[in-house]
């Protein structure tokens, strides 16, 4: 199953069709993230992505209109990155405890290798043409949290309450990790502890009363 759901060639000027195509796009890509997290906005130039990718400036402007479509296309890859992540968790045949650690692990990760450009990424406004993509990336997102859920607590999958459960996991993970990379925090060790912690709580018991049920 393919992990990818975002189209990072509907924020571009031109599509890359043959292989070296597609590689000049995956260097520019990559030398965003670069610029962005060393540089942040205010020296963030398409000059600079180009120079740093060693391509063209016109190689950036063939496939890429503007700074931000290169915005664009960096956040479409990390919703790539995410989603991937979640799969491999749902994949993974191991004990439960084992399960979180890994998902977490993984999570961390993905936000940590370039933290300045993912403080920036949850502070930039999205182009106007990204509110698909977002739409499509929240929908697979909360999907595979549900399956993740469901995988946990060894059912099938599928039940309403596993879609809740995804809604809250998830912005409950979401919520820290955001918050320690606004922070710099994402490397402390505790903080992955806690968060696991956190995780195995939640999930490992779904029968929790609640104010409506005593009603």
């Amino acid at each position: 199953m393919s992990t990818r759901v975002s189209d990072t060639t509907s924020a571009m000027r031109k599509a890359p069709r043959q292989a070296r195509s597609r590689a000049t796009v995956d260097v520019i890509v990559t030398a965003v993230a670069h610029v962005l997290d060393a540089r942040g906005w205010s020296g963030f130039t398409t000059n600079e992505v180009a120079r740093v990718a060693g391509v063209s400036i016109g190689s950036v402007y063939q496939y890429f209109p503007n700074k931000l479509a290169l915005v664009d296309a960096i956040r479409r890859q990390h919703f790539d990155d995410v989603l991937a992540v979640l799969q491999r968790a749902r994949e993974r045949h191991t004990s439960p405890e084992r399960f979180i650690e890994c998902l977490v692990n993984d999570l961390i990760a993905v936000h940590r290798d370039y933290p300045s450009l993912h403080r920036m990424l949850l502070d930039l406004p999205n182009p106007g043409g990204a509110k698909d993509a977002d739409e499509a990336f929240q929908q697979e997102y909360l999907h595979r949290y549900a399956l993740i859920v469901a995988a946990y607590r060894g059912r099938r999958p599928g039940g309403k309450g596993d879609w809740t459960a995804a809604q809250v996991l998830s912005s409950a993970v979401e919520g820290v990790i955001h918050n320690a990379a606004r922070r710099g925090l994402l490397a402390h060790s505790q903080l992955r502890r806690e968060l696991i912690r956190m995780v195995h709580g939640y999930l490992g018991d779904p029968h929790v009363a609640t104010a409506d049920s005593t009603r």
